[in-house]
């Protein structure tokens, strides 16, 4: 009996509260183990765009043609744990989130995964 004529909640499929279909998780965990690359997650906000700003500059000084990747799926950013945007991942790893780096920053990162 319903009573106040409430309908029940569908439960949602997702870590992440959206009704992700199991085809675009899967696709999320295939993308997320995917080669040593560089990403950058985040919607393409400004902040984001500074972080891959100063990524293509740390990369620059160090020498290393790695491509940088613009993840703005939240499913695949979801995917990878991350809630806080910007986030910075090298090597399938998530090494920062949440923060603009500095090109310097980035540097020190890179060297020490890589």
């Amino acid at each position: 009996m319903l009573l106040f004529k409430k309908e029940k909640k569908k439960e949602e499929n997702c870590c992440c509260g959206c009704n992700c279909d199991a085809q675009s998780m899967a696709k999320a965990e295939n993308a997320k183990g995917a080669g040593a690359s560089v990403k950058v997650l985040g919607s393409g906000c400004v902040k984001c765009n500074q972080l891959e700003a100063a990524t293509k500059e740390a990369l620059t000084q160090l020498g290393m043609d790695t491509a940088i990747d613009h993840v703005t799926d939240f499913t695949q950013i979801a995917a990878y744990g991350v809630m806080t945007t910007p986030a910075l991942v090298v090597d399938g790893k998530v090494v920062s989130y949440g923060k603009v780096l500095k090109t310097e920053e980035i540097v020190k990162l890179l060297q020490k995964v890589r």
